[in-house]
């Protein structure tokens, strides 16, 4: 019986929806980085020898990487005819070979091998001796597989390559274009533009000196659009190194880089593209600004490689990281955040750090940790614990400030600050209750700019104190 032409499947962007090679990198990059840039630097031009080097070091797991459906249906038609199903790619062959075990193909598979990658010719001319010209039909995503397609006989082309597609119909290969590719709106939501709302707090400074000139508020919103840029970035970065953690978590496997929706090289295209805005914009604001804004990334960047991973001192991270957001607003329009200030938003960021955490817990479905961080349903106690301390302190500070020489110079009635701390702290309690019980979003700062009670909290509050500091009357003459 004449065996039956195997169907040759490239890994990369066929078979699977995203990039062994660039999901190595990744992986390793949040295990173990200095391991994995040490093996980048040195392998950087030996494709074979730097796939070997970072799948010893960090290889993701198979089972969880995203299929592209239309081919993993192709894959198990042809298992099921009988045909022999190949997976070519340039990631290290055991990692082929693994991921072509898992999904029970009858073939081994093709990786990089030697002192060349099994790219364009040289995949070429392994499949060649392997099957034979014309010996079997290949499936590909990139025009570099050219060669490949040559030398195949039926030639299944995924996305819009219909001058390559007329290039084989014209010599003689039977040929398939098969739609692919990603959509835009999906690399805008792996920038979470819902999380920009948190740079108001670039805001404070000003709201807290009173100063509503339009020449700050343009210099505030030029900071606040650097720091979405920067945001954006990190947060890119944060879900690559996240990759096998987010498609393990109930909500977050529909992640666009999870899920394989957005191709991981053009997240690191936005990504770059993304920082040379925050720090273009940032050297535009002046030495100072630019200054916080490397400060908040070099910090964000170490909260994803590694301090998320380390108890309290990710919460500790996440209030360091919203306060930087506080100093950012002073240093973009040349104001001052005073001491107070910082110490009295630091604790209310704390808090809401527990908060963040506690969301999480009430909503896992198990005891045990939570992929990717230290904390497991254990330690909610702990948790309420330290946001209770957070709102004392922050309430403590907010009550001295009263007593302080800005306070003094800001505010006409004092009194009216301490009914300011009323509503204050009834929607810092809430927000830990809420939290407690899982019924906010993950992130604390957007659901609480979204929550109609807890914002109008926080009005009769700012109320409060602009009546105590005569603005109600400067603006509407009561």
């Amino acid at each position: 019986m004449q065996r039956q032409k195997p169907l040759v499947l490239d890994v990369d962007g066929t078979f699977l929806k995203t990039d062994l090679g660039l999901e190595c990198f990744w992986n390793g990059l949040g295990r173990a980085p200095l391991e994995t840039l040490r093996a980048t630097a040195m392998h950087l031009r030996d494709r074979a020898g730097l796939c070997r080097e970072l799948a010893r070091i960090a290889p993701p797991r198979v089972d969880l990487l995203p299929l592209r459906p239309e081919m993993a249906a192709r894959a198990l038609e042809a298992c099921e005819a009988g045909r022999p199903v190949v997976l070519a790619g340039g990631a290290d062959p055991g990692l082929v070979a693994a991921l072509a075990s898992h999904y029970g193909f009858c073939e081994e598979g093709l990786g990089a091998e030697g002192a060349a990658a099994p790219e364009g010719g040289a995949k070429a001319r392994a499949l060649v001796e392997r099957f034979g010209r014309r010996g079997f039909d290949y499936a590909g995503a990139r025009a570099a597989d050219r060669p490949v397609w040559r030398e195949a006989d039926r030639a299944l082309l995924l996305g819009r390559q219909h001058r390559l597609a007329a290039e084989l119909s014209a010599a003689g290969h039977p040929v398939e274009e098969i739609p692919a590719g990603w959509k835009l709106r999906d690399l805008g939501r792996a920038l979470r533009p819902h999380q920009w709302v948190k740079n108001v707090l670039l805001l404070l400074p000003a709201l807290a000196a009173h100063d509503f000139r339009p020449e700050t508020l343009v210099l505030v919103l030029m900071g606040i659009l650097a720091f979405s840029a920067a945001a954006s970035c990190i947060y890119i970065v944060n879900d690559l190194l996240d990759l096998e953690a987010d498609r393990l978590h109930e909500t977050k496997c529909r992640r666009p880089f999870a899920c394989g929706n957005v191709p991981i090289g053009a997240g690191m295209a936005a990504g770059a593209a993304l920082a040379l805005v925050a720090l273009g914009v940032g050297a535009a604001l002046g030495p100072p600004f630019l200054t916080v804004v490397l400060l908040y990334m070099a910090l964000s960047l170490a909260y994803s490689l590694r301090l998320k991973r380390m108890r309290w001192v990710d919460i500790a991270t996440l209030a360091a990281l919203y306060t930087i957001r506080v100093v950012a607003g002073a240093a973009a329009s040349g104001g001052e955040a005073s001491f107070l200030m910082l110490v009295f938003v630091f604790p209310v960021f704390v808090t809401l750090g527990c908060v963040k955490r506690m969301t999480e817990l009430a909503r896992a479905e198990t005891d045990e940790r939570l992929p990717g961080r230290g904390y497991g349903r254990g330690d909610r106690g702990d948790l309420l614990n330290m946001a209770g301390l957070g709102v004392v302190g922050a309430l403590v500070v907010f009550v001295a400030y009263s007593f302080s020489a800005q306070a003094e110079a800001l505010y006409q009635t004092r009194w009216l600050l301490w009914a300011a701390a009323v509503p204050l702290a009834v929607w810092l309690v809430r927000m830990v209750w809420l939290g407690y019980r899982g019924q906010q979003d993950y992130d604390p700062i957007v659901f609480a700019l979204r929550d109609r009670a807890g914002l109008g909290l926080i009005f009769f509050a700012l109320s409060f104190m602009f009546y105590s500091a005569g603005l109600w009357q400067r603006w509407f003459g009561f």
